[in-house]
């Protein structure tokens, strides 16, 4: 008993000693293993924003779950879908209410999925969409390639819509590039996927993709440019289709054939890249041996429909894109003919031209981008910049008038030198005092670069800016010979505001828009006019311009009553103007060549100013003479600075216009069609050793050829004429 007692009272000293270890008597045993310290901050914050965004995206998740659920609850049946048309009809109407074109969406014939060649759909889903049968409407790989290329290009973020975002596009939204339509994009095409197969979302978009043309759908496309059925094409052909939707108008093969040769090519090696053809079938394709449709002639009011159509925009803010519409235009049918045929019948070898009339309270009469619409839609009418030439001395001298001077008042042709730039009459003489009103008309250097400079170049820029020229200009000092770059139409309606007494004018071409109902939707209202000059200044601008044509660089645009214009010729014959009035008409004539390249015997004088008489002869003929207010007193001088010599008298060799706007040619030399040309004596090369600078010259008109008499309009209105 003792022994198990000792035993007990050991025990319960060890287990004493033990507790009173733990209430820190004693040496401490050793601890566990724990972290080194306290967690970082980063991976505190790390472990937070992990926890945050995933449950962030979880909600987004839902979120975009819901949207697709009910929008897809929202989605038409298939067969609305097929029935629904996209796209707006428009026709185009000429000031009198004759048709000038039908625009607007063109439907072949319904192709079900069993009829579309496979071609066609390995063709698209290759070019626009390879991930086609593996997405869900949206490309998550493709849009964080556009996300990566963006940051390490330092680009904005390109991503391209699947097929099933642009058929949401195209049947429910707008193509305007924001951050909400490309959710709503997002969303619907996810919902098209929840309601249809794919083989049904193709089948949609292969029948209802705009091809350019008014084309939509690749039966359509397939007529419009290879005169079949969609159920019959050929590799060559599918890969020319689907190289259309990402630019229908870049790569048709009717406006660019090289072009649309191009883009075929890529995709027949997307196609081949991703297994629908093989090397051996792609390499035996030639799309450039494509057979395409012939194109049917297309007049030149086409340049004037491109021009006004797309200010729709503008004018119906609030239109919805799918209402038809008849839009009425101020285009005058036969002078939109006769100024073609002036164009084309005047412009000297490959030039091209290009040709604006506007009424006298800025609408549109006629209007010509060039040549040949159908080899070459481009507009230089409205688009072109070309240097004016020695036609920009009208802000010269507007300015000078302006500041003070006079038409009458005298001025010195002399050498003269600008800071290093010391300006020069292309024949090399000066002919010392003269006045204002022979300066312009002759086209004078010297005096238009001393007049610059003593008005400021800043201030002639100025005055260009005031009369609506809306491209750079220069302030150097050559700018007051024609140096800055100038549109057809700007320069036409810079004149024409010289004509209307110095009062702004802006140009337009579409008069009302209407309903199919017949409702009234738009009505042109004129703007209200500024005086952008003195009325006086315009009146001795006028007396100049007149002083131009009557015996200046002009002399050959001509017509039988008051002219007021300007010539244009730029260095080594590159560009060649004429700008002028008469009657409440201006009429802007440019020719040369796309390419910048001279033109051998291109002066404003000659071509553009012939074309200019062509023109007005017709459009003023049922319009009264209108005097200007301004009586010009000139010598007889033949001298043509700016290389602008005279070549030929009026008359001389000329082409006329029929009341129907058709060209008429001359079968002789002095007559046209038995009708004679007035006699008229010789122009003879000046002399300032036999010529008076002084000596008064006829009034303006009294000694010009007259124009086409009603006799002759009545029989040659008469004849039958062949097309434009």
């Amino acid at each position: 008993m003792a022994e198990l007692r000792r035993g007990s009272r050991t025990a319960n000293r060890q287990a004493s000693g033990h507790a009173s270890r733990r209430q820190g008597g004693g040496p401490p045993r050793k601890p566990p293993r724990t972290p080194s310290g306290p967690l970082p901050r980063w991976r505190i914050w790390a472990k937070r924003a992990l926890i945050w965004g995933g449950a962030f995206a979880a909600l987004l998740v839902l979120a975009l779950a819901t949207s697709v659920y009910f929008a897809m609850r929202s989605l038409p049946g298939y067969t609305t879908l097929m029935n629904s048309q996209v796209g707006q009809t428009i026709v185009v109407r000429a000031r009198d209410g004759t048709e000038i074109v039908a625009l607007g969406p063109s439907y072949g014939q319904w192709l079900y999925a069993d009829e579309i060649p496979q071609v066609m759909k390995d063709a698209m889903v290759a070019v626009e969409d390879r991930r086609y049968y593996s997405h869900i409407g949206v490309d998550p790989l493709g849009l964080v390639r556009a996300l990566w290329v963006a940051l390490t290009e330092d680009t904005p973020v390109r991503a391209t819509s699947t097929i099933s975002q642009q058929l949401a596009r195209n049947i429910f939204l707008n193509s305007n590039r924001t951050l909400d339509r490309k959710l709503r994009e997002a969303v619907l095409a996810m919902a098209l996927e929840a309601k249809f197969s794919k083989e049904q979302i193709l089948e949609l978009y292969l029948n209802k993709v705009y091809f350019g043309g008014g084309a939509y759908g690749i039966d359509s496309a397939s007529r419009k440019f290879f005169s079949h059925s969609a159920r019959e094409l050929s590799i060559g052909e599918a890969a020319i289709i689907a190289g259309l939707v990402k630019a229908p108008s870049r790569y048709s093969p009717t406006a660019d054939v090289d072009a649309a040769v191009a883009r075929a090519n890529v995709v027949l090696a997307q196609m081949r890249r991703y297994g629908a053809i093989g090397a051996a079938e792609a390499a035996s394709v030639d799309v450039s041996a494509v057979q395409l449709r012939e194109e049917e002639g297309q007049n030149s009011a086409r340049y004037f429909t491109d021009y006004v159509l797309p200010q729709l925009d503008l004018l119906l803010p609030n239109s919805t894109g799918f209402e038809p519409i008849e839009v009425w235009t101020t285009l005058d049918m036969g002078m939109q003919r006769a100024a073609a045929a002036a164009v084309k019948s005047h412009a000297p070898g490959s030039a091209q031209g290009a040709l604006v009339s506007l009424d006298r309270d800025g609408a549109i009469l006629a209007l010509v981008g060039g040549s040949d619409y159908v080899a070459s839609n481009y507009n230089r009418a409205t688009d072109a910049q070309r240097q004016p030439g020695s036609a920009w001395k009208l802000f010269v001298y507007l300015a000078a008038l302006e500041a003070g001077y006079r038409p009458d008042d005298r001025v010195v042709d002399e050498p003269v030198t600008i800071g290093d730039w010391s300006p020069r009459n292309s024949n090399g003489r000066n002919v010392g005092e003269i006045d204002v009103r022979t300066a312009f008309a002759y086209s004078i250097n010297t005096v238009a670069a001393q007049l610059g400079n003593e008005v400021g170049f800043s201030t002639v820029a100025g005055m260009a800016r005031r009369f609506g020229i809306t491209t750079q200009i220069s302030t150097y000092p050559s700018m007051v010979l024609g140096s800055s770059e100038v549109r057809v139409i700007d320069l036409t309606r810079a004149f024409a505001a010289v004509a209307a007494g110095g009062r702004s004018i802006e140009p337009y071409g579409i008069s009302r828009v209407m309903t199919a109902d017949g409702d009234t939707i738009y009505r042109h209202e004129n703007p209200r006019s500024q005086q952008l000059v003195p009325a006086y200044v315009a009146a001795g601008m006028t007396d100049l311009l007149q002083s131009a044509v009557n015996t200046g660089t002009g002399r050959a645009a001509q017509i039988g009553r008051p002219v007021a214009g300007k010539t244009g010729t730029t260095s080594s014959n590159k560009d060649g103007w004429f700008v002028g009035f008469s009657s409440g008409i201006t009429t802007g004539v440019w020719m040369g060549r796309d390419d910048a390249r001279a033109v051998p015997g291109l002066q404003g004088g000659t071509a553009p100013a012939r074309a200019f008489s062509t023109f007005m002869r017709y459009a003023v003929r049922n319009r009264p003479v209108e005097e200007f207010d301004t009586e010009v007193q000139l010598p007889e001088w033949q001298l043509e600075p700016d290389e602008e010599w005279m070549f030929g008298e009026p008359g001389e060799d000329y082409y006329y216009i029929d009341e129907e706007g058709n060209l008429i040619e001359p079968t002789g030399p002095g007559e046209r069609r038995g009708v004679p040309f007035p006699n008229e004596e010789a122009p003879q090369p000046f002399d300032p050793r036999r010529s008076d600078p002084r000596a008064p010259a006829p009034a303006a008109g009294r000694n010009a050829p007259p124009a086409a008499s009603d006799d002759f309009l009545d029989r040659a209105t008469g004849r039958e004429q062949g097309e434009e």
